[in-house]
Formats: structure tokens, C-alpha cells, sequence
């Protein structure tokens, strides 16, 4: 006759048992493979495809605010891809889509490009210069030094558009029109600057007390 302890013991011993995991079934293990090689694949596609509008974004935006920073200006030449890809192979580059094989390849590529263009990566973007064809992309951008009312003064504007270049400034010794009198009496024409001080004269108005 069994105990009502004995049952217990039963019971909490079947449910407390251990059960064994049964390992999952490996099939078409080919098929895994060419998968998750095909996913590597797609994602470095993605990574270079990133890393290209990476870096053209940013020759475009030094060559947009080139006016900002004491670089000089840049105009290639019609077959610049022509010179870096010459450049390359006589370097003993094979295929200007591969990395360069290390620093030293890679300065000495640089260094001849810049001293056949007489145009240098800058520090800012030299660590996104990878491949020949990055060069190419750099070598590729004009840069335009030119602050931006300097450069639209020269395009052709409608009819109803005209940009005045030098400021009109009044003076009572060259305007004597109205005989040396200005609509605004007591406003002074003041000039900050030695540079401007030597381009435009000054003028301070005569004030009445009170």
C-alpha cells in the first residue's frame, strides 16, 4: 500500500526531470551558405554604395563654401579621369575600385595626382579618399573661391533684376545736387575698416544742440 508521501515524491520527482533538448536537424546546409553569402554580398554593396554618396556630398560641400576658407580655386581639366587613372597605373594600380594596399600606395598615388593637377586632398576628407575612384570624384569638383554676389554679378540676370556691386554713399563734396544736402541732415556715413576707409570717404553730419 502506497503512502501518501511516497505519491508526492513520485510526483514532484517525474515533473523536476530533466528533459533532454533534441538538436535541430541541419538540412540544405548549401543553401545557408549561399544565403547568408548573398546577404554579405548585399550589405558591402550597400556599405560602398553609402560610402560614395558620403564622399560626394562632401567634395560638393567644399565646393560649395570654398569662399569660406583660404583654399584655392580649382577648375579641372576636361580629361582629368583620364590623368588619375594614368597616374594609377603607373603607380601599379590594377583596379582603381579596390582599396589601396596601405599607406605608403596611397600617399604616393596622392602626392603625384596633386603635384600633375596642382590641386591637394585636404586633411578634412583624406581619410574618405579609398580608391582611385574617389580620387577621380575629388579631382572631378571645381571649387570656386568667389564670394557669391561676386559670382552672380557675372550671369546674366531678367529685366527686372539688377545687383548694384559698390554702395552709394553720401558725401557733400561729390553730391552737389541739392547744394552738398542730404535728406537725412543729421546721419553720419560712417566707414570701419582700414581696408574700406582707403575706398570710401566718410562723412560726419553737423548736429544743432539741442
Amino acid at each position: 500500500m502506497l503512502h501518501w508521501q511516497d505519491v508526492t515524491a513520485q510526483r514532484y520527482a517525474s515533473s523536476n526531470r530533466v528533459k533532454r533538448i533534441k538538436k535541430p536537424d541541419i538540412t540544405n546546409r548549401d543553401a545557408n551558405q549561399a544565403k547568408s553569402a548573398a546577404m554579405r554580398a548585399e550589405i558591402e554593396q550597400q556599405g560602398a554604395l553609402y560610402e560614395g554618396k558620403r564622399f560626394e556630398s562632401i567634395a560638393q560641400s567644399i565646393s560649395a563654401r570654398g569662399y569660406l576658407r583660404a583654399v584655392k580655386p580649382y577648375d579641372p581639366p576636361q580629361n582629368v579621369d583620364e590623368q588619375v587613372y594614368k597616374i594609377a597605373k603607373d603607380s601599379g594600380i590594377t583596379n582603381p575600385t579596390e582599396p589601396f594596399s596601405g599607406t605608403e600606395q596611397k600617399f604616393a598615388f596622392l602626392s603625384t595626382c596633386s603635384d600633375a593637377l596642382g590641386h591637394s586632398v585636404p586633411n578634412s576628407i583624406l581619410h574618405d579618399v579609398h580608391t582611385v575612384e574617389d580620387a577621380v570624384v575629388f579631382y572631378q569638383t571645381a571649387i570656386d573661391t568667389r564670394l557669391p554676389l561676386d559670382a552672380i554679378s557675372g550671369v546674366e540676370l531678367p529685366e527686372n533684376l539688377h545687383i548694384q556691386r559698390e554702395p552709394i554713399r553720401f558725401h557733400p563734396e561729390t553730391d552737389t545736387m541739392f547744394g552738398g544736402k542730404s535728406a537725412f541732415p543729421k546721419s553720419s556715413t560712417v566707414v570701419t575698416g582700414l581696408k574700406y576707409k582707403r575706398k570710401y570717404a566718410g562723412h560726419e553730419a553737423k548736429k544743432s544742440w539741442p
